[in-house]
């Protein structure tokens, strides 16, 4: 059957997950009951353990699902540690369930996939060499993509039920208080991490930073650790920002961002007490600094910047431009320093910042948000998951849950090298259409027909022309041709969810 997004859904797949088809981005009447971790008493003096191989030995067992967190992105080390000791002592049948995975991981995860030892995985995303793998079928079952929100409901409903948390932090005690701003590879805010020590049934503090008890500011607590191990590295920090900062000279880009600030600044949300989120990247952290400038100029102050913090978000709060940042995740040393030293930088956890089935998340409040896209379809559905040949090489992250800001504004350019963007139809959504407001590429701007109070604010801007999209399209098409359909076999190798827990899209395993 099709869902809402006109995605055909297999009944199999409906009829074996349970699923139920997307309806509409408006979630409404979530209820839901809220599972809790199994509590193992502890009266020990202290929960150290001498070794990473004695723990995993003692906590993991065939048929599992263990989890990790990314927060040291590219830096990484304990998921491989972890990984290896696993897969050397021949474990089978497990899932992985982290909040995410970086390439640093890829390597041996697809050694862990091709010896059996992992035959499900649930994530926000994947990239490089296991997005290949997993694109031409070699996971036994489907991946199952969800958002940092939806993550945190699965977490929270027990869809996903943790056996053991591996997680890494800069700091540790003897009982496992952490936090992860100290140490040898501070990151800043635990924010992905915090959903998986407070449900998983087993947590094992990792770290290379063992301080005295009690170590605070504690964000994880001893309340929820099991085992504390001390190993030589927890990850290199000089990667946890690896391509996430990078302030861009790039002319196209440039005016993007330019552009994309234009639409902010002439939209009725910009003014004195607006909240906003940006993105990592060139175009992104360049939206920053135009709109600085900006505030500054207009005597516009906003209550709050959201999402993954950076650099550029901190010296708006230094600067008095932003009262609050709501930090779940730092992409770069500056702003995880700057969690430490400043009271109004808050670490909020997964659940706080963007599950749909909690009391009040920060993307409801959100006013403007700055996303990304590898492609954008005429209906303005955005897909950052698969790539032009059908590959995943991407991740969900927050994308759908800052989407429901009231400004939403997609940034790209029109192609990129000889790949359109702008297309007649994603090859997988992953944001539908109706959270979409505006699309800016370095030609001009497409705005959602559904705001027409945008077409009546944004139509007569100098610099800054109006299209339909239907028209990037066509300039697109016209620029490079119509390219070849893909070619899928009928095996299913992921399942999208939407940040509800509906059944958004599938991708099909990619045909030689």
């Amino acid at each position: 059957m099709k869902n809402k997004v006109n995605r055909e859904l297999p009944d199999e797949i409906l009829k074996t997950t349970g699923y139920k088809p997307f309806e509409s981005v408006e979630v409404k009447d979530l209820v839901i009951e809220r599972v809790s971790a199994k509590v193992r008493q502890s009266v020990k003096p202290n929960k150290l353990v001498d070794s990473l191989e004695e723990v995993v030995l003692k906590t993991v067992k065939d048929g599992m699902t263990i989890s990790f967190h990314h927060h040291f992105r590219e830096g990484d080390y304990v998921f491989n540690k972890v990984m290896r000791i696993i897969i050397d002592h021949g474990f089978k049948d497990l899932r992985i369930a982290p909040s995410s995975l970086t390439n640093v991981m890829n390597d041996i995860l697809v050694e862990a996939i091709e010896k059996g030892v992992v035959t499900n995985i649930t994530s926000s995303g994947m990239r490089g060499t296991l997005g290949d793998v997993v694109s031409h079928g070699a996971l036994k079952n489907p991946v199952i993509f969800r958002s940092h929100g939806g993550r945190a409901r699965a977490i929270e409903t027990g869809e996903i039920h943790i056996d053991v948390a591996f997680l890494g932090t800069p700091n540790a005690d003897e009982m496992g208080n952490a936090n992860g701003m100290d140490g040898k590879a501070p990151f800043g805010s635990l924010g992905y991490a915090l959903m998986d020590a407070q449900y998983a049934d087993t947590v094992v503090a990792i770290t290379d930073s063992l301080v005295s008890y009690p170590n605070t500011p504690a964000s994880i607590k001893q309340t929820q650790v099991d085992y504390v191990v001390k190993i030589d590295a927890v990850g290199n920090p000089d990667k946890i920002g690896a391509g996430a900062t990078r302030f861009t000279k790039d002319p196209k880009e440039l005016k993007i961002a330019s552009m994309v600030n234009d639409v902010i600044v002439n939209s009725p949300y910009f003014k004195n007490g607006f909240s906003f989120q940006t993105g990592t990247g060139g175009a992104a952290l360049a939206v920053t600094r135009f709109l600085r400038q900006s505030m500054i100029d207009h005597n516009v102050k906003a209550t709050f910047g959201l999402g993954g913090i950076t650099k550029p978000m901190v010296d708006l709060l230094e600067e008095g431009l932003v009262d609050k940042l709501m930090d779940v995740q730092d992409f770069d040393g500056g702003s995880a320093q700057s969690m430490h030293l400043n009271k109004n930088q808050q670490e909020i956890d997964a659940s706080w910042y963007a599950d749909p089935a909690n009391k009040g998340a920060m993307v409801d409040k959100l006013d403007v948000v700055i996303l990304s896209a590898l492609e954008i379809d005429t209906k303005f559905n955005v897909n950052v998951m698969s790539g032009s040949d059908g590959v995943i090489r991407g991740a969900i992250g927050g994308h759908q849950d800052a989407g429901t800001a009231k400004l939403t504004i997609i940034s790209a350019p029109l192609v990129r090298g000889r790949i359109a963007t702008v297309v007649p139809d994603v090859t997988t959504v992953i944001t539908p259409g109706n959270s979409i407001d505006v699309l800016v590429t370095e030609i001009g701007i497409a705005i959602n027909p559904k705001r027409t109070d945008l077409l009546d604010k944004l139509s007569n801007i100098p610099g800054l022309p109006v299209y339909t999209i239907e028209e990037l399209q066509k300039i697109a098409e016209e620029k490079l041709g119509k390219p070849e359909p893909l070619e899928f076999t009928n095996k299913v190798v992921a399942l999208i969810e939407y940040r509800d827990g509906s059944l958004l899209d599938i991708i099909r395993e990619v045909k030689d």
